[in-house]
C-alpha cells in the first residue's frame, strides 16, 4: 500500500551526522530533558529554527517585540534628556525621573513576559504540543 504525502514528509529517514564534546552533549541532553523531549527532537528543532525553515518568531512575537523596542529606545532618549540636564546643572523634577524610572520598569517587565510566553510556546511547539 502507497503511503500518502503526508506520511511520507513526516518519515524521519535522513541522518544528519554531527559531533560534540562531552560537555556540550550533556548540556543539549540537559536542554533536551528540560524541554521534555528526546535530544534528536530537540537538535532538529533548532536546527530548523535556526535554518529559517520554522522561524523561532513568528510575526506576531516579532511585532510586540518591536513595540517594546521603541518604547526601550524613547525610554532610553528620555534618561538620556535627564542625564544632559543633570550635567549642566539644570536639576530635573522628581516627577520626571520617578516618572522615567517606572516607564523604564513597565517595559522590561512587559519584555519580561512576552520572552518567557514565546519561551513556553517554543517549549510546547518542540515536545508537539502547540502554542
Amino acid at each position: 500500500m502507497a503511503r500518502s504525502n503526508s506520511e511520507a514528509s513526516k518519515r524521519k529517514d535522513k541522518v544528519a551526522h554531527i559531533r560534540f564534546s562531552p560537555a556540550e552533549y550533556d548540556a543539549l541532553e540537559a536542554a533536551a530533558c528540560a524541554a521534555g523531549i528526546t535530544v534528536s527532537a530537540f537538535v532538529r528543532s533548532l536546527s530548523m529554527e535556526g535554518a529559517g525553515v520554522r522561524p523561532f518568531l513568528g510575526e506576531g512575537d516579532r511585532a510586540v517585540l518591536d513595540l517594546l523596542a521603541d518604547g526601550m529606545r524613547a525610554i532610553g532618549g528620555n534618561l538620556n534628556q535627564i542625564a544632559r540636564a543633570s550635567n549642566t546643572g539644570k536639576v530635573p523634577t522628581e516627577g520626571d525621573v520617578a516618572g522615567s524610572i517606572r516607564d523604564a520598569h513597565s517595559v522590561a517587565t512587559a519584555l519580561a513576559a512576552e520572552l518567557a510566553e514565546i519561551i513556553r510556546q517554543s517549549a510546547a511547539a518542540r515536545r508537539g504540543k502547540g502554542a
